[in-house]
């Protein structure tokens, strides 16, 4: 199989002065598969070719030609080709509120995919064609309110929230120590619990385990210090990688491209505010 056919792009547009640029990304993966990761963002695309298979909320998910994927903040996931034609995509990262702008609270979307044509498309064109201005500003505020009315459902209660508890102090304690984490048993220790506990609460609640976790922080600050202007090999050191190469596979298994790649195609677009 020909790995050039593994490829992705980002590009960047600004929208209203009060808001975070929106990134776009379009792919074509023939082998890539994504480690699990979350974003802060909603990831809102369409399936253009081939099959995608996703990993969401403990269940697997099939994406082609005519479904909208929808994913929310937050939310652990991975995916890749679901056989071996690969696949094609192209997705929108808007911020919550963005997408909550149209309708009265932000929404919560029970199916991570859903077969509708008609939007599929009008996510392509609006992908495709997206720019600077007001044009695309209207139009994607148009897409999200349809796609809330269409598609988002009532939030079900948190089945365990003593997880998520111990989950946010675990994820605190990391983003604290990037560069030097502590142990999951000195995690464990300062928090009163066994590592199994420890363990076991985070997995729940975060869909991966905390060594996981961390990597994709990393990833996530290497991002802004890309977005800021610094080098991969200033990026990876500055956030605790052991050099570029451990950042640039774990940058490629999250986001689908090395951090040289990302840094080019985002380098003459607007900046995200620090």
């Amino acid at each position: 199989m020909n790995a050039l056919r593994d490829h992705a792009e980002w590009r960047r547009i600004a929208l209203g002065p009060g808001d975070r640029p929106l990134d776009l990304m379009t792919a074509r993966f023939d082998r890539h598969r994504y480690a699990p990761h979350a974003h802060e963002e909603f990831a809102i695309g369409a399936c253009t070719a081939g099959l995608e298979s996703i990993r969401y909320r403990g269940a697997d998910h099939l994406a082609g030609p005519g479904t909208v994927v929808i994913l929310q903040p937050g939310e652990a996931h991975t995916g890749g080709p679901a056989d071996a034609c690969g696949m094609a995509y192209r997705v929108l990262y808007p911020m919550p509120d963005l997408v909550a702008e149209g309708v009265r609270s932000r929404p919560w979307f029970p199916d991570p995919v859903v077969y509708d044509p008609e939007l599929a498309a009008a996510l392509t064109r609006l992908h495709r064609d997206a720019e600077d201005g007001l044009r695309t500003e209207s139009a994607l505020l148009c897409l999200f309110a349809d796609l809330a009315r269409r598609w988002a459902g009532a939030r079900p209660a948190d089945p365990a929230p003593g997880c998520h508890t111990i989950a946010r102090a675990v994820r605190t304690r990391l983003a604290d120590e990037p560069r030097t984490p502590p142990t999951l048993a000195e995690i464990a220790a300062g928090l009163g619990l066994s590592r199994w506990q420890v363990l076991r609460a985070f997995r729940a609640a975060e869909g991966m385990p905390p060594y996981a976790w961390l990597a994709q922080y990393r990833v996530t600050r290497a991002r802004g210090l890309l977005d800021a202007g610094h080098r991969p090999a200033e990026a990876a050191a500055l956030v605790g990688f052991a050099d570029q190469a451990h950042l640039t596979r774990w940058f490629r298994r999250v986001l689908g491209v090395t951090p040289g790649a990302y840094r080019n195609s985002v380098q003459d677009a607007p900046l995200r505010p620090g």
